[in-house]
C-alpha cells in the first residue's frame, strides 16, 4: 500500500482548511484517510502560529515506514525544521517564450537604433559650428 502524507481540503467555497493527512494514495484528495496529522489554514497571515499546525513524531513515524510527503507538506516540514532542505528543479518556468524573446529583441534593436539617431545629431552639432567659426574667421 502506497502512502502518502498529503492535505485533505474542507471548508467552504473561497475558504479553504486544510487537514495534514496519512492515506492511501490511491483515496481521492478529501476521501478516507488512516491518519490526522495536523491543520493548515491558509487564511491566517504568514506568521501566525495558528497557520500550521503538525504532529511532527507522528509525521516522522509514517515517513520511517514508507510514506511519502507531497511537495506541498514537504516545504511545511522544511519550514518546521524536521526535514533537510531538498534542491529543487525550476524547469525553468520563468524564460518566456520564443515569440516573446523575439519581441524583446526587437524593442531592443529599435530602442538602440533610437539611441544611436540621438547621439548622431548631437556628435554632428559640434562639428558644424566648428565649421561655421572657421567661416567666420575668414
Amino acid at each position: 500500500m502506497a502512502m502518502k502524507i498529503r492535505l485533505a481540503r474542507g471548508g467552504s467555497k473561497k475558504r479553504p482548511h486544510y487537514s495534514i493527512v496519512a492515506a492511501d494514495s490511491r483515496m481521492p484528495r478529501d476521501g478516507r484517510f488512516i491518519e490526522k496529522l495536523g491543520t493548515y489554514n491558509p487564511l491566517l497571515p504568514k506568521d501566525s502560529e495558528d497557520r500550521v499546525k503538525m504532529d511532527i513524531e507522528r509525521i516522522q513515524a509514517w515517513i520511517e515506514k514508507g510514506a511519502q510527503p507531497t511537495d506541498r507538506v514537504a516545504r511545511m516540514l522544511e519550514a518546521a525544521g524536521a526535514r533537510p532542505k531538498t534542491e529543487r528543479a525550476n524547469m525553468k518556468k520563468a524564460v518566456p517564450g520564443k515569440k516573446a524573446q523575439d519581441r524583446a529583441e526587437e524593442r531592443a534593436a529599435k530602442a538602440a537604433a533610437l539611441e544611436e539617431a540621438k547621439n548622431a545629431p548631437a556628435e554632428e552639432a559640434p562639428a558644424a559650428e566648428a565649421t561655421e567659426e572657421a567661416a567666420a574667421e575668414e
